[in-house]
């Protein structure tokens, strides 16, 4: 049976205890934090349309990257 040392678990949480709770938002800060999501969102949709847009215009691109590979056949397949 081994063990592992106090020091290395030290800071986690253990499986199936619940999380600390987080200090309650100010609807100032709750504001902000809507209006970052959805900044992060609209960028998000941005730069997958400009793939997109970029992959259909060069078809030699295609396999010279694995991530925008896979970008655009996953929004060819739900489109």
């Amino acid at each position: 049976m081994t063990t592992t040392p106090a020091s290395s678990t030290a800071g986690t949480t253990p499986a199936g205890a619940a999380a600390p709770a987080s200090p309650a938002l100010t609807t100032e800060q709750t504001t902000e934090l809507e209006r970052r999501r959805a900044a992060r969102v609209a960028l998000r949709l941005r730069h997958t349309e400009h793939l997109t847009r970029l992959m259909e215009e060069r078809a030699d691109l295609r396999g010279v990257h694995a991530l925008a590979d896979f970008v655009d056949e996953s929004v060819r397949w739900t489109a």
